[in-house]
């Protein structure tokens, strides 16, 4: 059976971005900080994150997070070489896309790209990645399994918080794993179904 994680870099203080994005700065001035630990040299990092890659098996992202990352990504999209595929959710398909790219996009909403996502990924790990509105929804909808946050030791003070008026009641989550790095705390929770 196919497990849905949310999967998410942070600083301390809640934040996915630092302030004052732009298309040479996705994700905000400074806020590159929050993925040091998996492609600097932390070498726990890189391995979790080379593990995930292993384990996954299909990626879901929102359009914005798609434009502002597919100049970095190209044709392979977030893992790369292993060229998992990528399912974006958008209301309109762009005009454009990486000749032998690894994108489909989805405008029937969040419920449909998990569909598509599920039967590319069979009985791998279907990772929603990025944009704190999109995995928010997820998180609403009760579509998550898991979320794995990546804890940065930085503050940025404001940018685009995680958790932020979340429309839903308590959520009861499972510590599954904790791994302490210098570059992040890795933490992995499980939802606990509502009943």
């Amino acid at each position: 059976m196919t497990t849905v994680v949310f999967d998410t870099s942070m600083s301390l203080d809640g934040y996915m971005t630092a302030t004052n994005q732009t298309a040479d700065e996705p994700m905000g001035m400074g806020g590159d900080a929050l993925h040091d630990w998996a492609y600097g040299a932390d070498p726990v990092g890189r391995d979790l994150k080379a593990a995930a890659t292993d384990r996954l098996g299909a990626v879901i992202t929102g359009r914005a997070t798609y434009d502002h990352c597919v100049p970095w990504w190209g044709a392979d999209g977030p893992t790369g070489p292993a060229r998992r595929p990528v399912f974006v959710v958008t209301h309109e398909a762009p005009e454009k896309s990486p000749a032998r790219g690894v994108y489909e996009f989805v405008t029937g909403g969040i419920e449909e790209a998990l569909k598509c996502a599920t039967v590319a990924a069979g009985s791998r790990v279907v990772s929603v990645l990025g944009g704190a509105k999109l995995g928010q929804q997820y998180i609403q909808a009760g579509l998550i399994d898991e979320i794995a946050v990546h804890l940065v030791p930085v503050l940025f003070g404001s940018g685009t918080r995680m958790f932020e008026n979340m429309d839903i009641d308590h959520i009861r989550l499972e510590v599954s794993e904790v791994v302490h790095t210098p570059a992040a705390t890795h933490l992995r929770y499980r939802v606990l179904k509502r009943r």
